[in-house]
């Protein structure tokens, strides 16, 4: 019998000879059916892609067994399987990624665009199909960096998405990072509404439907109008074979009232992406089923309308097959008496009265978005929630909203998130705690039914009508473009929510085993880490050193640096960091768009430090910033569109921006000692003179990687830096779409350099170097919450100090500023040799580069009492 899709083996060709082609029949022609090459070309990754994985035989059997084995075995066997496509300029080729090396994928070495040569390859049959085979990768190794696929020839067209994966019985991919967003051709992008006679005589309505539903077997149409929605569930399981284990809820309602309605498995990607708040739908076909009981309930706009909690209308496509229309709203009847969708639209002048948990909808104008980040749903699960933060503005105050953005299953808008769009986001909750920390700043996060919108998918969104809305469109007509422009901010750390003021409320509000680390396990927990996965840790310890580096000390370190791979027997092999240049020239720019005017303005930002490098102190030469002048003249549009009106503007600025200069200057292999009152660029404790030279492990992650520095938005290179800050994509974008401009030439947001801090084990015997980052923008005093860290003495004295080094270098008068001052060394001396517990904030990057940060520091008072430094 023939392979059933024989593509798969063949690959796609574009023309000439493909050595993929031979490589993969000399494997299948082997008796071991595999092939080891020595000397093999580059190839470039096009594509990786997710899916999940099968169950070892007799898995599916001992499952229920118990919950927590297949969380415990979840370190040692991989939940999902991935699918690499790659492309040698000749060949296309979908290839099964060995299990063992999904490591690679997990920590971004192997990704989209991404060069690799190929090392081992073998082939696969499926012994429960007849002619089913398929190729597998076995062994790679790095062929260098290249941001493209061979310069030479023309990019290949995007893989095809509607195939079913490789190995399994599997139909469908996942998204690579997260599973709550819809992924692949399979998803319907949106169904045309129908012309259907809806006859109302034939109608029940939502509460005749709850009262007589037991005694139904066919139940009447229902004419409904949709007022909220849920994000995706994805349920599958690898020991239950399912074709889309999709689950979607809906409240829909009518004049009666409101009931769930509960999307079904293959009618997800049919129908999620058309099933909008607002819409209207016919439901001819449907069964009824009672309610779960412990699903998320949304808050509805109307107060007043009923809710029916009893039952919920599930719809499937079998017992029965769901027959479903969507009416356009422009033939919707008064007198059907469909309820119009309400919302809670609060300013930010009234979030401060509101409590803890309480349900709103905001509209803002984002002044800063932070990069995508996963937080792992269960501790050592494989499954991420995939969140950003940003703030956004309205005019009532001169604070913003902090809003913390769970991916909601709009991947096309969480990804455009981008400073100077207009941001609405439903159903968020917020989020304090007045009762262990009244000072706290709060901050809204979404819930299981927001929804979010940017300019450009404004239009027709019933919220466009609301009072708050329309006030704020006014707001913004009468706000200067480029005052704005000059406070916006993208990507970066971003240290917030900052842990709490008593370490007992940490633990509190800790969910994992152990909330204690010890120092030496620290690298353990760094090796676990995922892509982009953000991760707190405590540990135990005594401050014991601080040094600072500018931005020239940590671009010299920086230059030459070799990130190396832990484990070589499932990885790629690591090659040289580009050095990043600190200086780049100001230039006009000439800049027409529809929502906001760009200023391109030159950076300083801190480069790279080596991730092994022996402890030294070293002296800091800091240049005095000078001034260039770049004139820019744009024209701009900004656009919100909604039914009353659509807004133009005209605006021209003068930007001064700073370009930064610094040189190197002589460095010392050792240690500096000064006394108390004088200002240096280090300082140790004396127990750390005399058992440095001892440690048994010594781990050094004070590294400053340029994804780490938040940067001033440009908004000439928008794409770029979403494309930069979100994570990487499951298909390699064609190099039209991208530009050659590196991270590190876009302005540095925050201060002129960081701290290294060393953290000495409380038994002596290892220690570990992290960093903190001084977090101020002068545009913006309320972007980084400098007030949320005022009862950490040492931070706060480093975070304070910094912000006045900043001032100082926006005046020209950096010249007489130094490091470290008075008060840091003096915090750091009432710390010496005393026990603490500093909180990290761990994140992986990509590849090896992983950020470790000082977040807090409580100080021990006695056995069992722990109290905020």
């Amino acid at each position: 019998m023939q392979d059933p899709t024989p593509e798969e083996t063949r690959g796609e060709t574009s023309g000439g000879t493909s050595w993929l082609q031979e490589v993969f029949e000399a494997a299948r022609d082997s008796s071991e059916l595999s092939a080891s090459l020595a000397e093999p070309p580059a190839v470039t990754v096009t594509a990786v892609e997710r899916y999940l994985a099968e169950a070892p035989a007799g898995a599916a059997a001992s499952s229920s067994s118990s919950s927590s084995s297949s969380s415990s075995s979840s370190s040692s066997s991989s939940r999902y399987w991935y699918d690499v496509t790659v492309w040698d300029g000749a060949r296309q080729q979908r290839c099964h990624l060995a299990p063992r090396l999904a490591r690679l994928v997990q920590r971004a070495h192997l990704r989209p665009g991404a060069r690799l040569r190929l090392t081992r390859c073998a082939y696969r049959y499926d012994e429960r199909r007849l002619g089913r085979g398929f190729p597998c990768l076995e062994g790679l190794r790095s062929a260098g960096r290249a941001a493209q696929p061979c310069p030479a020839e023309p990019c290949p067209a995007e893989p095809p998405r509607r195939r079913a994966p490789l190995r399994g019985d599997g139909r469908h991919y996942l998204p690579l990072w997260n599973n709550e967003d819809p992924y692949g051709d399979a998803w319907v992008a949106e169904k045309r509404p129908e012309r259907v006679d809806v006859d109302v005589s034939k109608l029940i309505s939502l509460g005749q439907l709850e009262m007589t539903w037991r005694s139904r077997v066919h139940f009447r149409p229902l004419l409904v109008r949709v007022l909220h929605k849920s994000r995706l569930r994805y349920y599958g399981k690898p020991e239950k074979k399912m074709d889309m284990p999709y689950q979607a809820y809906f409240e829909v309602a009518d004049g009666s009232g409101m009931m769930s309605m509960v999307l079904w498995n293959s009618l997800c990607p049919e129908w999620y992406n058309s099933m909008k708040v607002g819409t209207v739908l016919l439901l001819e076909k449907y069964a009824i089923k009672t309610s779960y009981p412990f699903k998320t309930q949304p808050t509805p706009g109307d107060s007043q309308m009923k809710r029916f909690a009893t039952i919920e209308i599930s719809l499937n496509v079998r017992d029965p097959p769901a027959k479903i229309s969507i009416i356009p709203e422009e033939v919707v009847k008064p007198e059907w008496g469909l309820p119009e969708v309400k919302y809670r639209f609060i300013t930010r002048s009234e979030l401060d009265d509101l409590p803890n948990n309480h349900s709103c909808d905001v509209i803002g104008l984002v002044t800063f978005v932070g990069r995508a980040e996963r937080a792992r749903k269960r501790e050592h699960g494989e499954d991420f929630w995939l969140y950003r933060w940003a703030h956004a503005i309205d005019g009532t105050s001169d604070q913003p909203f902090i809003l913390e953005i769970f991916a909601t299953s709009q991947p096309d808008v969480f990804e455009r998130i981008h400073p100077m769009t207009y941001l609405v986001c439903t159903q968020m909750r917020v989020v304090r705690d007045l009762t262990e920390n009244p000072s706290s700043t709060i901050y809204l996060t979404t819930s299981n039914e927001s929804q979010i919108f940017i300019t450009g998918w404004h239009k027709g969104q019933p919220y466009t009508k609301d009072t708050k809305v329309k006030n704020f469109i006014q707001w913004t007509r009468t706000q200067n473009e480029n005052d704005q422009m000059k406070k916006t901010v993208i990507g970066g750390y971003y240290p917030f929510p900052r842990p709490p003021n008593n370490f007992l409320k940490y633990c509190k509000d800790n969910k994992v085993e152990s909330v204690l680390k010890a120092i030496g396990e620290t690298g353990k927990e760094i090796e676990d880490l995922h892509y982009r996965e953000h991760k707190r840790i405590a540990v135990q310890g005594i401050i014991s050193a601080i040094r600072y580096i500018s931005c020239s000390n940590a671009a010299e370190e920086a230059s030459g640096m070799e990130l190396v791979q832990k484990d070589t027997s499932q990885s790629l092999e690591s090659s040289a960091v580009p050095k990043d240049d600190c200086v780049h020239k100001g230039k006009n720019t000439n800049l027409q768009n529809k929502e906001v005017n760009s200023l391109l303005e030159p950076h300083c930002s801190p480069g790279e430090q080596h991730q092994h490098q022996a402890p030294r102190s070293k002296k800091s030469s800091v240049k005095r910033k000078i001034p260039h002048r770049v004139n820019t003249d744009a024209a701009h549009l900004d656009e919100f569109q909604h039914e009353d009106s659509v807004q133009d503007k005209n605006g021209q600025a003068v930007s001064e921006s700073l370009e930064c200069c610094t040189d190197r200057e002589g460095m010392s292999d050792t240690p500096e000692t000064e006394e108390t009152g004088q200002t240096c660029d280090s300082w140790q404790s004396d127990l750390w003179a005399k058992v440095k030279d001892k440690l048994m492990n010594y781990l050094h992650h004070s590294t400053i990687f340029p994804e780490s520095i938040p940067r001033k938005f440009d908004y000439e290179h928008k794409d770029l830096l979403m494309q930069l800050y979100n994570l990487h994509a499951a298909v390699h974008k064609p190099k039209e779409t991208r530009t050659d401009k590196n991270i590190s030439e876009f302005k540095s947001a925050s201060g002129l350099g960081y701290y290294e801090v060393t953290v000495l084990g409380i038994n002596h015997d290892v220690a570990i170097d992290v960093a903190f980052l001084p977090l101020f923008c002068p545009e913006d005093p309320h972007l980084f919450q400098l007030e949320d860290i005022q009862n950490d003495t040492l931070l706060s004295c480093m975070s304070c100090i910094s912000a006045c080094q900043q001032k100082a270098a926006g005046n020209g008068r950096l010249r007489d500023t130094f490091p470290l001052s008075n008060e840091i060394i003096k915090a750091a001396m009432d710390l010496d040799g005393k026990h603490v517990v500093c909180i990290l904030d761990i994140c992986h990057l990509g590849e090896d580069k992983v950020e470790v940060f000082l977040s807090k520091i409580y100080k021990t008072v006695e056995p069992g009492v722990l109290d905020p430094v």
